[in-house]
């Protein structure tokens, strides 16, 4: 019996020098932030472009489009997502009702108001062809030239075969609706 005692309190023993020397003084870091998509404005974009040409992704939105924030909240923070267009893309957010004038390639685009008060600007106008549904994603090739326009909210898997089609050429060699019933 005494052996199991003593045992047992030398095994505490043991243990509680362990621990003191083991448990660190300083709490646990924080966990990392989930990485994000790395956002440009036009010009930021343009920019890159002239040194490292990519494909540029537009993600063209309104402030008051709920399906424009829940793609935000959702598609836009899958990490393969993420990954991918980070990868691949230089990515802008364009506020298709913003104030500011966007000059590009000789021609400077306007916010015009329209009737009943609302307004659209000239570039969202342009890039859509006209055609205003939010949220709309544009791809354009590092030469600028349009590649595809996709309009409306996407769950991950749906950007990511987007995404793919266009990081890839297969637009080049295919449809896009050849290369959805392939994929």
């Amino acid at each position: 019996m005494k052996k199991i005692a003593l045992f047992s309190l030398l095994s505490l023993g043991i243990a509680a020098f362990l621990m003191a020397f083991t448990t660190p003084d300083t709490p646990p870091a924080p966990p990392t932030p989930p990485p994000a998509i790395v956002w440009h404005t036009w010009d930021e974009a343009v920019a890159l472009n002239k040194t490292a040409p990519r494909k540029i992704m537009i993600d063209v939105f309104t402030e008051w489009c709920g399906w424009c924030k829940r793609m935000d909240k959702s598609t836009f923070t899958d990490s393969a997502t993420i990954a991918y267009v980070n990868a691949n893309f230089y990515a802008v957010k364009f506020d298709a009702e913003q104030k500011g004038n966007i000059t590009f390639g000789g021609t400077t685009f306007k916010y015009v108001t329209q009737e009943g008060g609302r307004g659209v600007h000239e570039f969202a106008v342009s890039l859509l062809e006209g055609n205003m549904g939010y949220p709309s994603i544009v791809y354009l090739d590092g030469s600028f030239s349009r590649i595809m326009i996709s309009p409306g909210y996407k769950e991950p898997a749906d950007l990511m075969k987007e995404l793919t089609f266009t990081a890839g050429e297969f637009y080049a060699k295919t449809t896009w609706e050849e290369y959805q019933k392939a994929h």
